[in-house]
């Protein structure tokens, strides 16, 4: 019943879209996205006010017009002025703009609502935008079909929020990928990591929809999302805000920062050590101000190249993991078989483990599984990337104890195209995924509390291997290596991805040979002057 109630929520969500979306004219889906999230956190914090209003109104005891009352229940204070029915009233006059603007505007100065402050949307009265398109949005979205109970309709409006991002990603195509990672590798990730309880973390969250998919997680399972605290960062600050107001319409109270600096040079969270990270970082990015970090304490397992973050994040984020954490990251699939600019290096150190005198484990072999998966995943590139599967202790959280081994999983023959250019990873793929890894985790008994098979290499698509088979391979990570399929001609890694990496280290080359030249041009200069 659950997943048919779904079903029809994302049926809904897509057929209001569309309809938006006729209305969109000459405007860039950059621009009209913010126009249309917008009233949705509108239409949203109204209806979830108006319910709580309602509620309050038949307590004698209560004042419904108090502020304070709606601070416990984590609803936002909606002065008059800003609520729906004032907005639907007024939506085919041409002041419409300025009334939307100065309801954004009347919902942040509310002191109840700090955490709003510079967050909304409020340029809709600018003359550029057709005030008769806007009155026709406001009447679209005041037919969301409402239900009788509170929780319900924030659902539905939080679904409507998630598949608008979807649909103007989509429709952004490159530009859409900074901000959104596609749900078939969000699902992957959430559904492999089980975050039931604790603190999740991404450095990089775009509009947060990993947080997101957590806290479906833990509902799907019986869980209680409270028991989830969310931290994130986020270095471009429209971003930030589409995942602040996404976070508030699916009712997450989270610990959002923005930094233009972002999480390597003015890291949000310096303390934290979180029990799950996802993250999908920008792929190998080259101007990432290595050069200003290289006696930074997180590069545990080795200096990251200047021409490339990938082991620049996962050393973040294996910096902020608690000692029995797991995450889960989104790279390119260079990042598992490049051998320049040290990267070989430190992926070898993050593979094999190192020892103290006494023999206990001090660092290392904290890869726990390796995803390949198909390209055309996402909306920002083609190219097929891949997931790292990391764990600080991989005896703990009473699970198989699995050190010294890695699990290879080769899924880049799965999934089914959606349109022309976009794959998606249907349930039963994301099932054969996640249960492959979570049976190759499990103890012996847990499995037979579950009722799961045992886990079994497959050839083409697992396998379970030890160091000492890695170390042959000069710990090369790419899955097609061991699971025994066909693997692609040479490292699998696309031109594109190998050129941009080529370019990176070219530029570190150059940089190498000017402060050379620099350095032999003043000693002859001393030379000649000494002469």
């Amino acid at each position: 019943m659950a997943q048919d109630r779904r079903q029809s929520d994302l049926d809904f969500a897509a057929d209001l879209f569309k309809a938006a979306d006729k209305m969109r004219g000459g405007l860039e889906p950059s621009e009209y996205k913010h126009v249309a999230l917008g009233l949705i956190f509108l239409k949203y914090i109204s209806e979830a006010f108006q319910a709580k209003h309602e509620e309050l109104a038949l307590d004698d005891y209560a004042d419904p017009e108090d502020p304070e009352e709606y601070l416990a229940e984590n609803v936002f204070w909606v002065p008059e002025s800003a609520r729906w029915s004032h907005i639907q009233n007024n939506a085919k006059t041409s002041d419409i703009g300025k009334i939307i603007d100065d309801a954004m505007e009347a919902i942040e100065a509310e002191p109840t609502n700090e955490t709003l402050k510079g967050v909304l949307p409020k340029n809709y009265a600018r003359p550029t935008l057709d005030k008769t398109m806007l009155g026709e949005l406001v009447d679209l979205f005041s037919n969301i079909k409402m239900h009788d109970r509170a929780d319900r309709a924030r659902d539905l409006l939080g679904r409507v929020y998630e598949y608008f991002i979807s649909g103007f990603a989509s429709a952004e195509g490159k530009r859409g990928g900074e901000f959104f990672t596609p749900r078939s590798v969000v699902r992957t990730l959430v559904e492999m990591l089980e975050p039931y309880q604790g603190r999740v973390y991404d450095p990089c969250c775009g509009s947060g929809g990993m947080f997101i998919q957590s806290e479906k997680f833990i509902e799907d399972h019986g869980g209680n999302p409270l028991n989830l605290s969310v931290y994130g960062q986020e270095i471009n600050h429209t971003t930030w805000r589409l995942a602040k107001m996404n976070l508030a319409v699916h009712g997450i109270d989270a610990a959002i920062e923005w930094d233009s600096a972002g999480s390597f040079h003015k890291d949000a969270h310096p303390g934290l050590k979180a029990d799950y990270i996802l993250a999908n970082p920008p792929f190998n990015i080259s101007d990432w101000g290595g050069d200003r970090l290289t006696e930074d304490d997180r590069w545990q397992y080795g200096i990251p190249p200047k021409g490339n973050a990938n082991f620049a994040w996962i050393q973040h984020i294996i910096h902020h993991l608690a000692p029995r954490g797991h995450a889960g990251v989104v790279l390119a699939n260079g990042s598992m078989s490049s051998q320049t600019s040290g990267e070989g290096e430190i992926r070898k150190r993050l593979i094999e483990p190192t020892f103290d005198e006494d023999g206990k484990q001090t660092g290392g072999d904290v890869v726990d599984c390796m995803v390949a998966l198909p390209g055309q995943l996402f909306y920002s590139t083609q190219i097929p990337v891949c997931l790292w599967i990391l764990s600080r202790d991989k005896s703990a959280n009473g699970l198989r104890d699995r050190r010294g081994q890695v699990l290879f999983i080769d899924a880049r023959n799965m999934g089914h195209m959606v349109d022309r250019v976009r794959r998606e990873f249907s349930d039963e793929d994301i099932e054969k995924i996640a249960g492959t890894y979570r049976r190759w985790r499990a103890k012996p008994e847990t499995l037979e509390e579950n009722e799961w098979k045992a886990y079994a290499d497959e050839p083409g698509f697992c396998k379970s291997e030890g160091l000492e088979t890695i170390r042959k391979f000069d710990h090369v990570l790419t899955p097609g290596r061991y699971v025994g399929a066909a693997d692609e001609e040479g490292d699998g890694v696309p031109f594109e991805e190998k050129f941009a990496s080529l370019t990176g280290i070219l530029n570190d080359q150059f940089e190498q040979s000017r402060s050379l030249e620099d350095a032999i041009t003043a000693g002859i200069a001393r030379v000649t002057k000494n002469a």
